[in-house]
């Protein structure tokens, strides 16, 4: 349907308006076009042969070709032989929401809805939904009963992405079910390949969402997927020839092999948005809010939740560091930097015991601090050791859990090492958020899926890991190699559709208890590279890399500024950038700008930064590096152009504070 502006026919006689009504009315038939409230955004729908399928252009440029659509499932195959209405039900969508802990805080959604119905032999057979803003396009598929089933196993999607030639991508492999260490796997831990060409497909198993595109010099487009829940499954891209990407279920052996990969639906039933953000810049995928604007809360939030700064011991101690004293100077450690929270990572049941971590949580609540506890998923689905385990995979046991930490002041739990993407798994994702919301813990996720509009579905939750984050720069010095290289990545793919819990922002120059060479990986970046990452990385809660040394072996600017720095946001400002070399952006804290860019190329980055959204005059604050990563704090002002030149090294950041 094309969404037209009804005053152009205000000054036509009224003959000549029918005229011109019933033409246009004859033109839609032929072709079903959906476009963006500005008009630059254009999605086309058709019909060839019995087979959906639809394109994307924006101001004019071809970014997706003619791609399919449509679904196979055990009660029809709804992806050919299907007939396309002639009536499109369109719908304005103009909502405002809040959110506390997403990039922007209040939030206003405006978009152009279409419902296109297609039959199959006479009789209802699916609707396709299109949902189109400015930069953004959604889809998703409601099926219909047929004869006398209610229900249904969604067999395949045909749902694709057709790409033009030239096109390049940024893409993380999907991993191998049940590889890696004691079968954890996947859990959205592979490394990027960037700038890559079309038409490969990882290493054999697809791609992780969200996935990344460079089309030519036109623009950028990002694909991924939300609203999933117990209803569905999650997904991820399988690469094809010539550019066609498409929709690929779990693979079978996820979950030990337990569990179906396809998913079954109630029927009428939905599947969740496919989502398609693009632009001419960068801008709009890092400043999307299509995740969260496609769903709604599945429930109300028992409490008020509150978003903190903790530290934990583990990213720098490791297991050994699990211990009464030890936990108890990070207690001290996080209320020395005003902190609220501490995050008690595995086996603190057994190397601290219970009663121990009662009598600690008593200490640290008289501190002001309070606890998110460390707990295995499993479960049967991998062998993850790490106690505890056997308690969150079962509604009983974790229900008397989640009583027991309510009791002694727990704020929220951490919970690791799930299956897949199965069906079944995202329903134990659900139960658990469901049930901690009852015991008013908050819950963050790791060796996890990516969230998928979660931090607006379930108001407890706080973030997910599903990004190779800051434990590997203590496994291994090649991840500290490319520390800066992947922070450049996760900025403008993987923390653009969800908060992502990275823990980062290490001071210490090592990664060892006692901050000294010759044991553990080193550090390549800077402290001001440590300070930016806290502003560009994007999750309500932050568990930082700090460790207590840091009081007087850091920089005294470099803590001041990490007691300061929030960890919600109101709104974020993509600067400058490109994947995988470097990455500027700007984030608001109530009237507070603070602007943060890293370097990931080995020539030292000079940009002139353009800051309209700060008044011209206003004195600022700058951390800046030298060229051997020496950090300082000046004092500058904002010139009437309101542009300032930043100098980055190799490894280095830029801050500017108003």
């Amino acid at each position: 349907m094309i969404f037209q502006n009804p005053k152009q026919l205000r000054f036509l006689s009224t003959k000549a308006a029918l005229c011109c009504f019933f033409l246009y009315s004859f033109a839609i038939k032929a072709q079903s076009v959906v476009t963006s409230p500005d008009g630059k955004l254009q999605v086309k729908i058709a019909e060839n042969n019995g087979k959906p399928t639809y394109n994307v252009s924006y101001n004019g440029k071809l970014f997706l070709e003619s791609s399919p659509l449509g679904l196979k499932t055990n009660v029809g195959d709804f992806s050919s032989g299907l007939v396309l209405g002639n009536k499109v039900v369109q719908n304005k969508i103009d909502e405002t929401y809040e959110l506390p802990n997403i990039k922007q805080s209040k939030v206003h959604y405006v978009a152009n809805e279409a419902v296109f119905s297609l039959t199959k032999d006479n009789n209802a057979a699916i609707d396709i939904i299109f949902r189109v803003s400015n930069h953004d396009v959604a889809f998703k598929y409601k099926v219909y009963p047929q004869k006398e089933a209610l229900t249904t196993v969604v067999k395949e999607e045909a749902s694709g992405f057709l790409f033009p030639e030239g096109t390049t991508s940024f893409l993380s492999a999907q991993s191998k079910a049940m590889a890696g260490w004691k079968r954890t796997m996947p859990s959205y831990e592979i490394p990027y390949v960037v700038d890559a060409a079309l038409g490969k497909n990882g290493d054999g198993e697809g791609y992780t969402f969200p996935c990344l595109f460079k089309v030519k010099n036109d623009g950028w487009v990002l694909i991924s997927e939300t609203g999933v829940d117990s209803q569905y499954c999650a997904s991820r891209l399988i690469g094809h020839e010539k550019g066609l990407y498409s929709i690929g279920f779990p693979m079978e052996g996820e979950n030990n092999g337990n569990g179906s990969s396809a998913p079954g639906i109630q029927l009428p039933g939905e599947t969740p948005w496919r989502t398609i953000t693009l632009g001419e810049t960068l801008a709009p995928i890092v400043e999307t809010t299509v995740p969260f604007d496609l769903v709604k809360p599945l429930y109300k939030a028992s409490q008020k939740y509150e978003y903190t700064k903790g530290t934990w011991s583990w990213i720098i101690g490791m297991e050994k560091s699990m211990n009464y004293d030890e936990q108890k100077r990070y207690v001290d450690f996080s209320a020395d930097l005003g902190y609220e929270t501490l995050l008690v990572d595995a086996l603190w049941d057994t190397q601290v015991g219970r009663d121990k971590i009662e009598e600690l949580a008593k200490y640290a609540a008289g501190k002001g601090v309070s606890f998110y506890l460390w707990y295995n998923s499993n479960g049967h689905w991998n062998d993850a050791p790490q106690t505890p385990r056997g308690m969150m995979n079962n509604t009983i046991i974790r229900r008397k859990e989640m009583a027991w930490m309510k009791s002694i002041g727990v704020k929220g739990i951490k919970v690791d090492f799930f299956g897949g993407d199965k069906q079944e798994t995202m329903k134990l994702y659900e139960e658990i958020l469901y049930d901690a919301n009852d015991y008013g813990l908050m819950v963050i996720f790791h060796g996890t899926t990516l969230p998928r509009g979660w931090e607006r579905m379930f108001p407890n939750y706080v973030s997910s890991e599903a990004v190779l984050a800051s434990e590997n720069l203590y496994f291994g010095q090649k991840y500290c190699d490319a520390e800066a290289f992947n922070a450049t990545l996760h900025t403008f793919i993987r923390n653009t559709v969800g908060s992502m819990d990275f823990g980062g922002s290490a001071l210490n120059k090592f990664y060892n208890e006692n901050n000294t060479p010759n044991k553990g990986s080193k550090r390549m970046t800077s402290d001001v590279y440590a300070l930016a990452t806290a502003v560009l990385f994007q999750s309500g809660v932050q568990h930082f890399a700090l460790a207590p040394n840091n009081l007087t072996d850091a920089p005294k600017w470099a803590i001041d500024f990490m007691k300061e720095v929030p960890t919600t946001w109101d709104e974020v400002k993509f600067i400058d950038g490109y994947p995988g070399k470097y990455a500027v952006l700007a984030r608001r804290h109530g009237d507070k700008w603070y602007v943060a860019g890293i370097n990931a190329q080995k020539e030292t980055l000079k940009l002139k930064v353009k800051l309209p959204m700060i008044a011209a005059g206003s004195e600022l604050n700058q951390y800046s590096d030298d060229a051997q990563l020496n950090g300082k704090v000046t004092k500058i002002k904002l010139k009437k152009n309101q542009e300032i030149e930043v100098s980055i090294p190799c490894n280095g950041a830029t801050l500017i504070l108003n």
